[in-house]
Protein backbone atom coordinates (compact mmCIF):
# COMPACT_ATOMS: atom_id res chain seq x y z
CA UNK A 1 0.00 0.00 0.00
CA UNK A 2 2.76 2.33 0.29
CA UNK A 3 4.65 1.64 -2.59
CA UNK A 4 1.10 2.15 -4.45
CA UNK A 5 0.68 5.86 -2.20
CA UNK A 6 4.08 6.69 -3.81
CA UNK A 7 3.89 6.23 -7.45
CA UNK A 8 0.97 7.66 -6.94
CA UNK A 9 1.96 10.72 -5.48
CA UNK A 10 5.28 10.77 -7.86
CA UNK A 11 2.58 10.99 -10.88
CA UNK A 12 0.73 14.06 -9.42
CA UNK A 13 3.67 16.03 -8.64
CA UNK A 14 4.83 15.74 -12.28
CA UNK A 15 1.50 16.64 -13.16
CA UNK A 16 1.59 19.53 -11.11
CA UNK A 17 5.07 20.93 -12.38
CA UNK A 18 3.36 19.87 -16.10
CA UNK A 19 0.53 22.11 -15.10
CA UNK A 20 2.44 25.00 -13.73
CA UNK A 21 4.13 25.15 -17.36
CA UNK A 22 1.09 26.18 -18.69
CA UNK A 23 -0.45 29.44 -19.96
CA UNK A 24 -3.55 30.30 -17.80
CA UNK A 25 -5.93 29.50 -20.87
CA UNK A 26 -4.60 26.08 -21.52
CA UNK A 27 -4.99 25.53 -17.25
CA UNK A 28 -8.96 26.72 -17.41
CA UNK A 29 -10.03 24.53 -20.26
CA UNK A 30 -8.27 21.66 -19.05
CA UNK A 31 -9.89 22.40 -15.31
CA UNK A 32 -13.47 23.13 -17.22
CA UNK A 33 -13.31 19.56 -19.26
CA UNK A 34 -12.43 17.55 -16.34
CA UNK A 35 -15.39 18.89 -13.84
CA UNK A 36 -17.88 18.35 -17.14
CA UNK A 37 -16.25 14.69 -17.26
CA UNK A 38 -16.83 14.50 -13.47
CA UNK A 39 -20.17 15.31 -13.72
CA UNK A 40 -20.62 12.86 -16.72
CA UNK A 41 -19.66 10.09 -14.49
CA UNK A 42 -21.13 11.26 -11.37
CA UNK A 43 -24.69 10.48 -13.37
CA UNK A 44 -23.71 7.42 -14.56
CA UNK A 45 -21.08 5.32 -12.64
CA UNK A 46 -22.33 4.27 -9.33
CA UNK A 47 -20.38 5.21 -5.49
CA UNK A 48 -16.81 4.81 -6.16
CA UNK A 49 -14.75 2.80 -4.36
CA UNK A 50 -11.31 4.37 -2.59
CA UNK A 51 -8.22 2.23 -2.34
CA UNK A 52 -6.43 3.08 0.91
CA UNK A 53 -3.61 4.89 -1.27
CA UNK A 54 -6.55 6.68 -2.70
CA UNK A 55 -7.86 7.93 0.49
CA UNK A 56 -4.67 9.38 1.97
CA UNK A 57 -3.74 11.24 -1.66
CA UNK A 58 -7.23 12.81 -1.39
CA UNK A 59 -6.66 13.46 2.04
CA UNK A 60 -3.14 15.39 1.59
CA UNK A 61 -4.39 17.23 -1.04
CA UNK A 62 -7.56 18.50 0.08
CA UNK A 63 -5.21 20.72 2.62
CA UNK A 64 -4.35 22.81 -0.46
CA UNK A 65 -7.72 23.00 -2.24
CA UNK A 66 -9.91 25.86 -0.48
CA UNK A 67 -13.22 24.26 1.19
CA UNK A 68 -15.33 26.54 -1.02
CA UNK A 69 -14.23 24.24 -3.80
CA UNK A 70 -14.30 21.01 -2.58
CA UNK A 71 -17.94 20.55 -4.32
CA UNK A 72 -15.66 19.13 -7.43
CA UNK A 73 -14.77 16.49 -5.12
CA UNK A 74 -16.22 12.66 -5.47
CA UNK A 75 -16.26 12.36 -1.83
CA UNK A 76 -17.86 14.82 1.33
CA UNK A 77 -15.56 16.92 4.22
CA UNK A 78 -17.25 14.53 6.28
CA UNK A 79 -16.33 11.48 4.40
CA UNK A 80 -12.02 12.71 4.68
CA UNK A 81 -12.93 13.36 8.29
CA UNK A 82 -13.76 10.06 8.66
CA UNK A 83 -11.32 7.92 6.72
CA UNK A 84 -8.66 10.21 8.87
CA UNK A 85 -10.45 8.92 12.38
CA UNK A 86 -10.19 5.38 10.91
CA UNK A 87 -6.35 5.88 10.14
CA UNK A 88 -5.71 6.96 13.28
CA UNK A 89 -7.42 4.03 15.05
CA UNK A 90 -5.34 1.82 13.16
CA UNK A 91 -2.24 3.47 13.95
CA UNK A 92 -2.68 3.83 17.80
CA UNK A 93 -4.36 0.65 19.51
CA UNK A 94 -3.77 -0.10 22.86
CA UNK A 95 -5.61 -3.10 24.72
CA UNK A 96 -9.17 -2.74 25.75
CA UNK A 97 -10.92 -4.40 28.40
CA UNK A 98 -14.19 -3.90 29.50
CA UNK A 99 -15.17 -0.89 32.33
CA UNK A 100 -15.23 -0.77 36.00
CA UNK A 101 -13.60 -2.37 38.30
CA UNK A 102 -12.49 -6.29 37.46
CA UNK A 103 -14.56 -9.39 39.25
CA UNK A 104 -13.27 -9.97 42.86
CA UNK A 105 -12.72 -13.60 43.53
CA UNK A 106 -15.18 -15.93 45.68
CA UNK A 107 -12.62 -15.83 48.45
CA UNK A 108 -13.00 -11.67 48.66
CA UNK A 109 -16.72 -12.17 48.37
CA UNK A 110 -17.07 -14.14 51.27
CA UNK A 111 -14.84 -12.51 53.80
CA UNK A 112 -16.60 -9.17 52.90
CA UNK A 113 -20.21 -10.69 53.61
CA UNK A 114 -18.79 -12.82 56.93
CA UNK A 115 -17.14 -8.94 57.75
CA UNK A 116 -20.69 -7.30 57.35
CA UNK A 117 -22.81 -9.94 58.96
CA UNK A 118 -20.77 -10.34 62.08
CA UNK A 119 -20.16 -6.28 61.98
CA UNK A 120 -23.55 -5.08 61.46
CA UNK A 121 -22.42 -1.89 62.86
CA UNK A 122 -19.92 -1.60 60.09
CA UNK A 123 -20.65 0.25 56.70
CA UNK A 124 -19.04 0.13 53.56
CA UNK A 125 -16.17 2.37 54.87
CA UNK A 126 -15.38 0.55 57.73
CA UNK A 127 -15.01 -2.32 55.27
CA UNK A 128 -13.02 -0.79 52.61
CA UNK A 129 -10.80 0.34 55.33
CA UNK A 130 -10.63 -2.97 56.39
CA UNK A 131 -10.13 -5.08 53.02
CA UNK A 132 -7.94 -1.64 51.27
CA UNK A 133 -11.11 -0.99 48.77
CA UNK A 134 -11.94 -4.07 46.84
CA UNK A 135 -15.25 -2.82 45.97
CA UNK A 136 -16.87 -4.02 48.95
CA UNK A 137 -20.07 -1.23 48.48
CA UNK A 138 -20.84 -3.44 44.73
CA UNK A 139 -20.85 -7.03 46.81
CA UNK A 140 -22.64 -5.34 49.67
CA UNK A 141 -25.55 -3.92 47.25
CA UNK A 142 -25.81 -6.87 45.19
CA UNK A 143 -26.27 -9.50 48.61
CA UNK A 144 -28.64 -6.45 49.44
CA UNK A 145 -26.96 -5.69 52.66
CA UNK A 146 -27.19 -1.89 53.30
CA UNK A 147 -24.72 0.36 54.94
CA UNK A 148 -24.93 1.11 58.56
CA UNK A 149 -27.30 3.97 59.43
CA UNK A 150 -24.50 6.24 61.78
CA UNK A 151 -22.16 5.92 58.63
CA UNK A 152 -23.92 6.99 55.57
CA UNK A 153 -23.01 9.90 54.31
CA UNK A 154 -23.27 11.96 50.84
CA UNK A 155 -22.65 10.41 47.72
CA UNK A 156 -20.17 11.79 45.26
CA UNK A 157 -22.79 13.57 43.20
CA UNK A 158 -24.12 15.23 46.55
CA UNK A 159 -20.23 16.87 47.59
CA UNK A 160 -19.59 17.97 44.05
CA UNK A 161 -22.91 19.88 43.85
CA UNK A 162 -22.79 21.54 47.42
CA UNK A 163 -19.09 22.44 47.28
CA UNK A 164 -18.86 22.74 43.61
CA UNK A 165 -17.95 26.82 43.45
CA UNK A 166 -14.73 25.63 45.19
CA UNK A 167 -14.01 22.42 42.38
CA UNK A 168 -11.91 22.45 39.42
CA UNK A 169 -10.95 19.14 37.69
CA UNK A 170 -8.38 19.05 34.82
CA UNK A 171 -7.47 16.21 32.49
CA UNK A 172 -5.56 15.48 28.92
CA UNK A 173 -7.21 14.71 26.05
CA UNK A 174 -5.41 14.25 22.30
CA UNK A 175 -5.50 15.03 19.23
CA UNK A 176 -4.27 13.55 16.23
CA UNK A 177 -2.71 15.17 13.27
CA UNK A 178 -3.23 14.26 9.16
CA UNK A 179 0.31 12.90 9.29
CA UNK A 180 -0.89 11.09 12.68
CA UNK A 181 1.27 12.83 14.61
CA UNK A 182 -0.84 12.84 18.47
CA UNK A 183 -0.48 16.04 20.53
CA UNK A 184 -1.81 15.99 23.93
CA UNK A 185 -4.24 19.15 25.66
CA UNK A 186 -3.85 19.97 29.06
CA UNK A 187 -7.44 21.83 30.73
CA UNK A 188 -9.14 22.74 33.37
CA UNK A 189 -12.53 22.57 33.95
CA UNK A 190 -14.53 24.97 36.68
CA UNK A 191 -17.59 23.09 37.87
CA UNK A 192 -19.71 25.11 39.23
CA UNK A 193 -19.76 27.84 35.91
CA UNK A 194 -18.65 24.84 32.83
CA UNK A 195 -15.74 27.79 32.45
CA UNK A 196 -12.91 25.52 30.42
CA UNK A 197 -9.07 26.95 30.75
CA UNK A 198 -6.58 25.60 28.13
CA UNK A 199 -3.75 24.96 29.65
CA UNK A 200 -1.48 24.14 26.65
CA UNK A 201 -0.69 21.78 23.93
CA UNK A 202 2.27 19.66 23.51
CA UNK A 203 3.69 16.46 21.96
CA UNK A 204 5.46 15.17 24.62
CA UNK A 205 3.41 15.92 27.84
CA UNK A 206 6.94 15.68 30.51
CA UNK A 207 6.82 16.41 34.14
CA UNK A 208 8.71 19.61 33.49
CA UNK A 209 6.02 20.95 31.07
CA UNK A 210 3.14 19.94 33.19
CA UNK A 211 4.63 21.82 36.05
CA UNK A 212 5.37 24.71 33.70
CA UNK A 213 1.98 25.44 32.49
CA UNK A 214 0.45 24.73 36.13
CA UNK A 215 2.40 27.94 37.56
CA UNK A 216 1.00 29.76 34.46
CA UNK A 217 -2.58 28.97 35.58
CA UNK A 218 -1.77 29.77 39.30
CA UNK A 219 -0.57 33.23 38.13
CA UNK A 220 -3.80 33.61 36.29
CA UNK A 221 -5.53 32.88 38.98
CA UNK A 222 -3.42 35.00 41.26
CA UNK A 223 -3.83 37.82 38.72
CA UNK A 224 -7.67 37.56 38.64
CA UNK A 225 -8.37 37.73 42.25
CA UNK A 226 -10.37 33.98 42.16
CA UNK A 227 -9.70 31.21 44.43
CA UNK A 228 -10.57 27.56 44.70
CA UNK A 229 -10.26 24.79 47.39
CA UNK A 230 -9.81 21.84 44.89
CA UNK A 231 -8.38 20.30 41.88
CA UNK A 232 -9.91 16.84 40.96
CA UNK A 233 -7.45 14.61 38.46
CA UNK A 234 -6.76 11.04 37.75
CA UNK A 235 -3.95 9.09 38.56
CA UNK A 236 -2.28 9.54 34.78
CA UNK A 237 1.47 9.73 36.04
CA UNK A 238 1.87 12.89 33.70
CA UNK A 239 0.45 14.64 36.66
CA UNK A 240 4.20 15.13 38.96
CA UNK A 241 4.29 15.93 42.78
CA UNK A 242 5.52 18.92 41.36
CA UNK A 243 2.22 19.73 39.48
CA UNK A 244 0.52 19.32 42.65
CA UNK A 245 3.31 21.58 44.75
CA UNK A 246 2.34 24.68 42.35
CA UNK A 247 -1.46 24.07 43.21
CA UNK A 248 -1.11 23.95 46.68
CA UNK A 249 1.60 26.78 47.13
CA UNK A 250 -1.82 29.16 45.81
CA UNK A 251 -4.57 27.21 48.72
CA UNK A 252 -5.71 24.89 46.01
CA UNK A 253 -5.46 20.71 47.33
CA UNK A 254 -5.12 17.97 44.93
CA UNK A 255 -7.81 15.41 45.37
CA UNK A 256 -6.75 12.35 42.88
CA UNK A 257 -9.96 10.00 41.65
CA UNK A 258 -10.07 6.69 43.24
CA UNK A 259 -8.62 3.76 41.21
CA UNK A 260 -10.69 2.24 39.10
CA UNK A 261 -13.42 4.39 39.34
CA UNK A 262 -14.84 5.39 35.94
CA UNK A 263 -18.13 6.35 36.77
CA UNK A 264 -16.62 9.45 39.03
CA UNK A 265 -15.67 11.15 35.65
CA UNK A 266 -19.50 11.25 34.94
CA UNK A 267 -20.28 12.76 38.88
CA UNK A 268 -18.29 15.51 37.77
CA UNK A 269 -20.13 16.14 34.46
CA UNK A 270 -23.54 16.39 36.78
CA UNK A 271 -22.44 18.08 39.66
CA UNK A 272 -24.67 21.37 39.08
Amino acid sequence: MALSFLYRLVRRVAEAIRIHRMDGMAKDAEILVLRHQLAVLQRQATRPRFTWSDRALVSALARLVPRERWASFLVTPETILRWHRALVRRRWTYPHRKPGRPTLPQETVELILRLARENPRWGYLRIVGELKKLGVAAVLRRHRLPPAPRRSGPTWSEFLRSQAKGILATDFFTVDTITLRRFYVLFVIEIDRRRVHLLGVTANPIGTWVTQVARNFASDLEEAGRHFRFLVRDRDTKFTACFDAVLDSIGIETIRTPVASPPLSGQLSNAR
